[in-house]
């Protein structure tokens, strides 16, 4: 066992190229959403979380859990992590099951789902390290070839440690860029009508705290503009050469901007932010007024409750 000094975590500081991008905080703060947009597109993606968790109920609260468990295991100890590790790997146990209506012409009703599928948790692994790459480009700066090829192996690490088997992911960043634009092209990726709804509101009506209201526009741009044309469409979101030129000065501006702000801004845990956002969720949800409002699922009864 590792001594507290030793234990430096599985992507330690200064060494580990996952740790810098997942480090800045302008990456923190949207990489999931974008993420969470592409990864519906694989139907048993979505329903596997939407039936086996509180995502319908408070996305936000979900998304928030999620993202804190990953930033544990991202710049915790190795102890740290463990325990998160532990926990996700008993509720994965449960993660299992078929879709019940058609998903597209590659997973029809019946089509089943597991947590414990390989090529649904290379999915995952792949659209959060898609996104946070772009972002972290876009906003900070360009990653050479082999910090790239560095970030996608620590990537496949990263998806490891919740049980992906490291054979199931490509090899290298070419052929991590290959398999995402081959996926994204294919006629695997179907959007639920409830994914579509689900998808948009995370994207676009996430409960600011007070002070972030003026940056909702702002925001929304940013994650509207990065996504790739074929995931606008099957969102049906439009684009517009104007939305472009607005979207390229505000990540102009944001990139500019970065090397002026203080360490303890620009870098660090989102922990305190995405907290932030469940709570707001929550308190709008106690108010009649949840961010996002889904129709209930017919097969659940009033007041009936749902695994957390």
């Amino acid at each position: 066992m590792l001594s507290d000094a030793e234990d430096r975590g599985y992507f330690p500081s200064g060494e580990s190229v996952l740790r810098r991008v997942q480090g800045e905080r302008a990456v923190g703060l949207l990489y999931g959403q974008r993420a969470l947009l592409i990864g519906a597109l694989d139907a048993r993606n979505y329903v596997g979380t939407a039936e086996h968790s509180r995502y319908r109920d408070l996305p936000f609260k979900r998304l928030s859990a999620t993202a804190k468990m990953f930033e544990t295991v991202f710049f915790g100890s190795r102890a740290e992590a463990d325990k998160v590790l532990a926990v996700v790997h008993r509720m994965h146990s449960t993660v299992e099951g078929e879709l019940t209506e058609d998903a597209g012409p590659r997973n029809p009703a019946g089509t089943r789902y597991s947590a414990h599928d390989p090529e649904l948790m290379l999915w995952t692994i792949a659209v959060a390290a898609d996104a946070s790459a772009y972002f972290y480009e876009r906003l900070v700066r360009t990653l050479s070839t082999t910090e790239k090829n560095r970030f996608w192996a620590e990537w496949v690490r990263f998806g490891a440690l919740f049980g992906m088997p490291p054979e199931a992911a490509p090899v290298g960043w070419a052929a991590f860029r290959t398999y995402m634009d081959g996926r994204l092209a294919s006629d695997e990726m179907h959007l639920t009508e409830e994914a579509r709804l689900t998808g948009h509101g995370v994207a676009f009506r996430i409960p600011f705290g007070a002070p972030g209201v003026v940056a909702r526009d702002v925001h929304n741009l940013i994650i509207l503009g990065s996504l790739p044309p074929v995931v606008r469409k099957h969102y049906g979101l439009a684009w517009s050469r104007r939305q472009q030129l607005a979207f390229d000065a505000a990540c102009r501006g944001l990139k500019l901007g970065r090397p002026l702000s203080p360490a303890r801004v620009a870098r660090g845990s989102c922990a305190v932010r995405y907290d932030g956002v469940a709570k707001a969720e929550s308190r709008l949800a106690s108010q009649g007024r949840p961010p996002i409002a889904l129709p209930p699922r017919p097969e659940v009864s009033a007041g009936a409750g749902l695994p957390s």
